[in-house]
């Protein structure tokens, strides 16, 4: 331009540095009702790896006795049922000895009972790491599936030496357990996504959740048979197998003994409320996530 030229001149920007027709990134608040997100789950399941690796290594750090205690305690347990229930009380184990009877359905219990839990208390439990980094939070509650996981094959070695040391072949039935495992977890998963969100505000769960732990214990078919309940009045039957455990307690020791008679209306009932239950437990846990460094 000449110096005594005084008209502006202006320089056409590049295409590549040209303003973009529309943002490239709009960053908005979370709705009430916040989607799943599962892909993100999946981008950091190396941290869920971790969160599992490290909740195995914290649960056996200094003890004596170590994983020996997964065994114990069922056994302890199995014992006690077997004394009341299968001596002083006479209940049939269906030809079973009472031990293996009642060993065989705490195993079931313990994975569902174990895997609540934990999950409840996921997110009270690792309250700095959620005030100070992000990640998605539904890596803590289903990170206690690996603990519930490994306690769950420890404690099958043996239930599988018991079924060899008493001859007891419960036949095709055996490929359904994976089944009923998959079943228990997701209802105790999806019950633990509640309750663990629910304890970020009210600390009270941590209180209500045992007791309501030990009255489902005697509630389902654990230290007993389903088929004893079944004698009874038909009303009361069906109030019974209303809980969603009862049916799936005794299919897992169908499969593991082949003992009891499967009802397969009251698994499809089962199975229906388990599921309805998970995704219920997922939206609530999404719904209060985005309160939960604030409140914790």
């Amino acid at each position: 331009m000449s110096p005594g030229n005084t008209a502006m001149t202006t320089t056409s920007l590049p295409p590549a540095f040209s303003r973009p027709s529309r943002p490239l990134l709009t960053i908005r608040p979370p709705g009430r009702w916040a989607r799943l997100s599962l892909r993100e789950v999946w981008l950091y399941r190396d941290l869920l790896y971790t969160f599992a690796q490290r909740d195995v290594k914290v649960r056996y750090k200094q003890t004596a006795l170590g994983v020996i205690w997964v065994i114990l305690q069922p056994l302890l347990a199995a014992a006690i049922f077997a004394f009341v229930f299968g001596r002083i009380a006479n209940m049939s184990s269906e030809r079973v000895p009472y031990l293996v009877f009642s060993y065989a359905g705490l195993l079931a219990w313990n994975a569902f009972n174990g895997t609540l839990t934990r999950a409840s208390a996921s997110v009270v439990d690792n309250a700095r790491l959620v005030s100070k980094v992000y990640f998605p939070r539904l890596m803590l509650p289903l990170s206690t599936l690996g603990t519930t996981l490994v306690d769950f094959a420890v404690a099958s070695v043996l239930l599988v030496l018991m079924l060899a040391w008493y001859r007891i072949n419960p036949g095709w039935p055996l490929l359904l357990l994976p089944f009923w495992l998959a079943v228990l977890l997701a209802g105790a998963i999806g019950l633990g996504l509640w309750t663990s969100a629910l304890m970020v505000r009210y600390r009270d769960m941590q209180y209500a959740l045992p007791p309501f732990l030990q009255l489902m214990l005697y509630a389902s078919p654990v230290a007993y048979s389903a088929s004893y309940v079944e004698h009874l009045s038909a009303r009361f039957r069906v109030i019974y197998f209303l809980n969603p455990l009862s049916s799936l307690i005794e299919g897992f020791r169908w499969s593991v003994l082949g003992t009891g008679a499967m009802h397969w209306s009251w698994v499809g009932y089962s199975v229906a409320i388990t599921f309805v239950v998970l995704f219920v437990g997922l939206f609530e846990f999404k719904r209060m996530e985005r309160q939960f460094a604030d409140v914790i």
